[in-house]
């Protein structure tokens, strides 16, 4: 009853003497703080879209512009050119135009106005053009043209100063739709090396007749929808490749953020989380407002920074046949799980963002609530991890209504969430094994303390370690890893701890502690939960998980062999991959650390070579997100096989090394501007399917696995501190879950100058793969190729 009093701005009886209202202060403070809060975002969110709506220009543009025309006048210049008297003799009769004085001056500042804003259009269209040149791409480092040195000027200058978050979305070019014979001969190239010359011939045929008779008919729909929509990819490829996948998040989709591996702040979980989660809403606060500087290319070019809108106060929400993700303009709360229990954390007292140390308080009074679950709701984040249909079928029937929908309600409109582990993990060097338990705890739990469809959940685990886990429909990697960046930069180098490793400050005892969610989950309910858990259990189970450090070199010495660190990494994989696969799916691997040049040898006709999926993104176009790199090219193929033979000698070696190397920079540029394979294929397949037409080629190419699916984590987005000064605040990047039944995920971050991190996965339920052994396999291919270059760590 307290509570229910509480909720209530004022209460009143009739009595005798008339009505008696009984008004309650702290309440009707609450009501103003929220509209006092909400008319300021409302004023900032106006203001910011008024100066992003005439970036380059700005208010002192205008004056500029409106005192330069009145100026003028006044030496007997007419720079309108007479469109000033023109205006003038328009403009309604009437009492405020009425002095001669008054009707020009309004005349030069309409006339002002004018030119101004078509010079806004004019810098803005003729930035897009200059975004559109990709040249500089394809220039070697050190040979830069005066053509890009021009441009890069003309850039520069258009630019503006300070822009905000979304100052350059109207000025970024749109994607370009790729010509179809451009794309059949590339994937056609891309695949020759990978079938015999049976299979190929088929192939070829296929293609030949797609584009000859399918293809231009479906390229027009594809050029019409290019010109009228923002981006002709992004929106079918979250809708069709994530919104409507039925197989469970966890591990298919999902994937996971490592905290800072090599150093450590504080041992203390609930104050880790305070300043984690202070960070947090500090960053959605500068989001809000703009405040956050736009990711530029070699600090020139602006990346699309349309992703990370939807980072917070986003949810999935499941469906019968898709998905759809609701975001929320704003949310004061995050949802909390322990034990099996659900708890609502505001994050706010009146307009207030609540203080590290009070933050603090907050999750150490949930992680001392000695209350049990209720029955049902320990796994009831399982609902999550399974089936989408199941989930979307019991979410209409039992969360529809009453406390359960509201419960649902909190969870969904939150922020973000939060799991509170009683597990410890971190990454001991000295123990290997530590870095993969720690990852395999964020990718899946144990499949219900994770609330999967959030944007992200924050997972703190009792030793003071962090980690994310993300869901992957509203957004791609680097997104997430700009507030990851930021998070760990600002707990470590900015809020700081107490000697006893609690935040800085004093708590505010008076603060209501967090909210317990209510639920009241039928058996039926109960047995979708437990149905949907093991459907999640047997998936993570069936998980192989191996991560590692490989310290030998890193970024520093790849660059000595003249090549870019990514296609050095890549062209490895390729290599161990090929090994891998000569070797028994439990036979033992090559052992870990240094060893002879060139001792390692398999038959060539036993090593296997696989459509390979590299991850680049196309963000420097509107709304751009990802393509396709295919790894596996004919010039990687060719040096790795040299490689295995070991008959030829190092110069030809190094100089078929060069040649993939090359290849795959081509290849990497060539999908970051928009002349990609696969995109393209895919939104012709979405076409023909609208249309109804049958295309076998399509139909084929849609239907091919990637056994080895692959992605670098970038890293050093923002400049949060100087990493040359604090070499081991370092994160080890993250991973996800392999695609392809028999294949391997490998993620990577070539993590500063000397030392990289990797993430295998794959399946134990597959005979073909193996991630430790492939691990070690990739160990031992970038030894090897370290070697033909003669490279050590000592002559660095």
């Amino acid at each position: 009853m307290a509570e229910a009093h509480q909720a209530v701005a004022f209460q009143f009886t009739v009595t005798p003497e008339g009505v008696d209202f009984q008004l309650s202060r702290e309440v009707l403070k609450q009501i103003y703080l929220s509209g006092v809060r909400s008319w300021k975002k409302r004023l900032i969110r106006i203001k910011n879209g008024i100066l992003r709506g005439v970036y380059p220009g700005s208010p002192t543009s205008w004056l500029v512009v409106v005192m330069t025309t009145v100026g003028s006048s006044c030496y007997n210049v007419d720079v309108s050119m007479g469109l000033v008297y023109y205006i003038q003799r328009w403009l309604p009769e009437g009492r405020p135009y009425r002095t001669p004085y008054t009707r020009t001056l309004l005349s030069m500042a309409v006339f002002s106005t004018g030119v101004w804003v078509m010079g806004i259009f004019f810098f803005r269209q003729t930035l897009k053009l200059l975004l559109s040149y990709h040249g500089w791409m394809f220039e070697m480092h050190g040979q830069t043209s005066h053509l890009t040195r021009v441009w890069a000027v003309c850039v520069r200058l258009l630019s503006g100063r300070r822009p905000m978050l979304y100052s350059f979305q109207t000025s970024l070019p749109k994607l370009p739709v790729p010509s179809v014979p451009a794309t059949v001969h590339r994937y056609l190239e891309s695949v020759e090396h990978l079938l015999d010359d049976e299979q190929y011939y088929r192939m070829e045929t296929l293609a030949k007749e797609f584009e000859e008779k399918t293809a231009p008919r479906l390229q027009k729909y594809l050029v019409l929808k290019s010109w009228w929509a923002t981006n002709y990819v992004s929106d079918w490829w979250e809708e069709y490749v994530y919104l409507r996948g039925r197989n469970p998040l966890m591990v298919n989709s999902n994937y996971y953020v490592m905290d800072l591996v090599l150093v450590k702040n504080t041992d203390v979980q609930a104050a880790r989380l305070g300043n984690a989660v202070h960070a947090m809403i500090t960053y959605r606060r500068k989001l809000d407002r703009e405040e956050i500087k736009p990711v530029m290319a070699l600090g020139l070019v602006p990346m699309c920074s349309y992703q990370m809108e939807r980072m917070f106060n986003t949810t999935r929400i499941p469906g019968k046949d898709t998905d759809v993700l609701q975001h929320l303009p704003d949310s004061r709360h995050v949802a909390v799980y322990h034990k099996g229990r659900f708890f609502k954390l505001w994050l706010y007292e009146g307009s207030r963002l609540l203080k590290p140390r009070d933050l603090e308080m907050q999750f150490q009074r949930i992680l001392d609530d000695p209350s049990p679950p209720q029955p049902g709701e320990e796994r009831l984040a399982a609902l999550t991890a399974g089936g989408r249909v199941e989930w979307a079928q019991a979410r209409q029937a039992f969360f529809s209504s009453g406390k359960n929908k509201a419960a649902l309600d909190a969870i969904e409109r939150a922020a973000f969430f939060v799991a509170l582990d009683e597990e410890s993990h971190h990454y001991d060097p000295e123990d290997e094994a530590s870095l993969s338990l720690y990852g395999k705890a964020l990718l899946h739990g144990n499949c219900y303390n994770r609330w999967f469809d959030k944007s992200f959940t924050l997972i703190s685990f009792k030793n003071g370690q962090l980690g994310l886990n993300t869901e992957h429909a509203w957004a791609d990697a680097p997104i997430i890893g700009h507030l990851w960046e930021f998070v760990l930069g600002t707990d470590s180098f900015h809020l700081g701890y107490t000697e006893t490793g609690h935040c800085l400050g004093k708590p505010n005892p008076v603060l209501p502690p967090p909210q317990r969610l209510q639920w009241d989950i039928p058996e039926q309910c109960q047995a979708v939960i437990e149905s949907s858990y093991q459907v999640a259990k047997a998936l993570a189970d069936d998980v192989e998980l191996y991560c590692f450090q490989f310290l030998p070199f890193g970024k520093g010495l790849i660059k000595k062999c003249r090549t870019s660190p990514d296609a050095f990494v890549q062209i490895a994989l390729q290599l161990a991959h090929f090994r891998v696969g000569a070797l028994g799916r439990r036979a033992g691997g090559v052992a870990p650390g240094p060893t002879p040049r060139f001792t390692f040898r398999v038959p060539q006709d036993k090593g296997k070579f696989c459509l390979t999926y590299e991850a680049s993104m196309t963000r420097m176009f509107r709304e751009g997100r990802t393509e396709t790199v295919r790894s596996c090219t004919r010039e990687s193929t060719a040096f790795v096989q040299a490689m295995v033979q070991g008959r030829q000698p190092n110069e030809d070696l190094r100089r078929l090394f060069r040649k993939a190397a090359e290849k795959h920079q081509n290849m990497y540029r060539l999908a970051m501007t928009g002349a990609g394979i696969d995109r393209h294929l895919f939104c012709l397949y979405v076409v023909s399917k609208y249309l109804g037409v049958e295309s076998p080629f399509l139909a084929e190419v849609l239907s091919e696995p990637w056994r080895l699916s692959t992605s670098q984590i970038a890293q050093f987005q923002i400049r949060m501190f100087d990493p040359n000064k604090h070499p081991k605040h370092l994160g080890a990047g993250g991973g996800f879950g392999p695609v392809a039944d028999d294949g391997y995920g490998v993620s990577y971050m070539i993590a500063g100058e000397n030392t990289i991190f990797f993430h295998v996965s794959s399946k134990f339920s597959s005979s073909e793969t193996n991630a430790q052994r492939f691990g070690n396999q990739i160990r031992q291919a970038l030894l090897d190729i370290a070697n033909l270059f003669q490279v050590s760590k000592a002559d660095g």
